[in-house]
């Protein structure tokens, strides 16, 4: 996502952690040097914890609430840092950042975790996780807009959110969509009437709709099934880290805890959700 002028990145305590939040001009330091190694022997860019990249907000997968960074993706990132002994803390940044690898490579986060769909461009930055999530485009529109499909967005102010496979599919279809640059941000300019609808991932939508009032002025005008699926993100060749993270993640499917976060943070289960096939992410 685009960088906004005078935003600061942000470390943010996830659940594991206390509430307070901690505002920083650049990346994180290792204040007694160098890299730490888990008892897993799994290298991490600060001692004692797992540093995860994302952009808040991305409801139900990363947002605040009361205080603390919490979601679908948090608490499965929790699991890993579990394994690996330590706690998850959390760091804020334009999504560019990351999507691009850049954080990563330059020892910022260990990780990053953001709704993030598996694509060929974004494997020749970084390495994926065994796919976590299965996602669709949802369109969102202005009940009275008179939007009730895909088709029907030609010739209509459409929002997107910058950088996303959502911005990228409205424009795969001819459309040429208002950039916003976060979440928040697109669903206000819905509200506002700056678009008529939205194309986003689905499970945002799910989310934006349990408020009452947003329930009432906005309705699913499509569901679009564009073969995505979620995965997390390090450094190429971190080899140890990915490991430890498709463990973690087949374990939770295994003993029924993905299920159980799934339906805390997403809803009524889906099984295809966890069946997603493994990328070629190495």
């Amino acid at each position: 996502m685009k960088m906004v002028p005078g935003r600061r990145t942000r470390i943010l305590a996830a659940t594991t952690a206390t509430a307070g939040l901690l505002l920083v001009s650049g990346c994180s330091s290792d204040d007694d040097g160098g890299k730490k190694t888990t008892a897993g022997g799994v290298e991490l860019v600060k001692g004692g914890q797992l540093t995860t990249c994302t952009h808040l907000p991305y409801p139900p997968f990363q947002s605040e609430i009361d205080g603390k960074v919490q979601g679908f993706d948090v608490s499965l990132v929790d699991l890993v840092a579990k394994d690996l002994g330590v706690k998850q803390e959390i760091l804020d940044q334009p999504f560019e950042n990351f999507k691009t690898g850049g954080s990563l490579n330059s020892g910022q986060c260990d990780l990053a975790a953001a709704g993030m769909t598996i694509t060929d461009e974004r494997k020749k930055n970084v390495d994926f996780s065994d796919p976590y999530f299965e996602a669709t485009q949802g369109i969102l529109a202005d009940k009275k807009s008179g939007i009730s499909s895909l088709a029907d967005l030609k010739g209509k102010k459409v929002g997107a959110q910058a950088q996303t496979t959502g911005e990228e599919f409205a424009k795969s279809k001819g459309l040429n969509p208002v950039s916003f640059e976060s979440s928040d941000a697109l669903l206000n300019g819905l509200r506002t009437g700056q678009v008529k609808a939205v194309v986003i991932d689905y499970p945002v939508v799910q989310g934006w709709l349990k408020d009452k009032a947003n329930a009432a002025a906005f309705e699913v005008a499509d569901n679009i099934n564009t073969g995505e699926e979620y995965g997390f993100t390090m450094k190429k060749g971190n080899t140890k880290l990915l490991e430890a993270v498709n463990k973690a993640l087949a374990d939770a499917k295994s003993d029924g805890t993905y299920k159980k976060l799934y339906e805390k943070w997403i809803g009524p289960y889906d099984e295809n959700a966890a069946s997603a096939s493994p990328s070629a992410s190495s």
